[in-house]
């Protein structure tokens, strides 16, 4: 690769990072007034969780903001005829800050919508298909992590079959994407066991903002971590323990008592 498409594809990757660290779940969220929702749930500001948390209407904008945010960097790497390895390592810088990004330290999700829109820059059948495939692996197991998981692991077969010059770079985003989750679910356990949270398909049709159990606002990560904490211990020592009443005591056969005032 000569030397000014290495600079242009290092520019693009770094355009593509700084674009992949704006997280679409925390700036919806805030501009609808709801809560963080690195504090419902999984944890995760993801599509997933935002639409398990507080409805469809504001995981849709979600969904739409993760996947659209990396694509103009995408395409100014398809006009400017760059290699299809080259294209594959800006759509990875988006995934990367997606994951990693540098305005919320390092703690972001797990870049599947931002995978997504990437695949449809460089391989839209295979996008499609695989979005066709999360929905409906969701709606019967009602579990986002086992669509995810088995969507990544489908992409690099339905490259071969239908973009092969992609194939490599695919299994890439693929690795990746199965690395997030499997990081992501051990936490999701531990959380787990302190709030509950509905399955995936019980969310439709219900109220998001009469359901959700978290107050609307904002905070910070530091306030969110230390929210969820209270929240938890709080609903666990909510029910405090009232004291036992002293049974009266019995009185000895032909013992009289003196009467209370």
């Amino acid at each position: 690769m000569p030397l000014p498409s290495v600079l242009v594809t290092g520019l693009l990757m770094v355009a593509g990072y700084l674009s992949g660290s704006l997280l679409g779940a925390i700036w919806v969220c805030r501009a609808w007034g709801l809560r963080d929702p690195r504090l419902a749930g999984s944890g995760n500001p993801g599509f997933s969780n935002v639409l398990r948390a507080f409805g469809w209407r504001p995981a849709l904008l979600t969904l739409i903001v993760d996947a659209v945010k990396g694509m103009p960097v995408l395409w100014l790497s398809g006009a400017l005829s760059l290699s299809v390895w080259a294209q594959g390592l800006v759509g990875l810088g988006v995934l990367i800050g997606h994951s990693c990004p540098v305005w919320h330290r390092g703690r972001g999700g797990k870049a599947v919508a931002s995978a997504f829109g990437v695949l449809l820059m460089l391989a839209t059948p295979v996008a499609l298909i695989c979005a066709l495939c999360w929905f409906l692996l969701a709606w019967r197991v009602r579990t986002a992590a086992v669509a995810s998981l088995a969507t990544a692991l489908m992409a690099p077969l339905l490259s071969y079959w239908l973009a092969p010059p992609m194939t490599g770079v695919i299994c890439v985003f693929s690795m990746l994407v199965l690395a997030r989750h499997a990081w992501n679910i051990r936490l999701w356990q531990e959380r787990r066991r302190e709030t509950p949270e509905p399955a995936l398909a019980d969310v439709f049709g219900s109220d998001p903002f009469a359901t959700s159990p978290f107050p609307t606002g904002s905070c910070d990560e530091d306030d969110a971590r230390r929210d969820r904490r209270n929240f938890v211990t709080g609903s666990a020592g909510s029910r405090k323990a009232e004291p036992e009443k002293a049974e009266p005591e019995k009185a000895e056969p032909g013992e009289t008592r003196p009467r209370e005032e």
